[in-house]
């Protein structure tokens, strides 16, 4: 019978850790876009005019 390979496992489950992280982190930056985005359009309108 073949020996387990440990350490090809261990990496293939750091690989498939570091990438679901990166899929969480560019999530992340595409939810924050649009909730900034949205931001700045809600806060121009909420604002009075200033100073006229």
């Amino acid at each position: 019978m073949a020996k387990t390979n440990y350490s090809f496992e261990k990496r293939q489950r750091e690989l498939a850790k570091k990438k679901k992280q990166e899929e969480k982190q560019q999530q992340k930056l595409v939810k924050k876009q649009k909730t900034d985005d949205g931001r700045e359009d809600a806060a121009g309108q909420d604002e009075p005019p200033s100073g006229e």
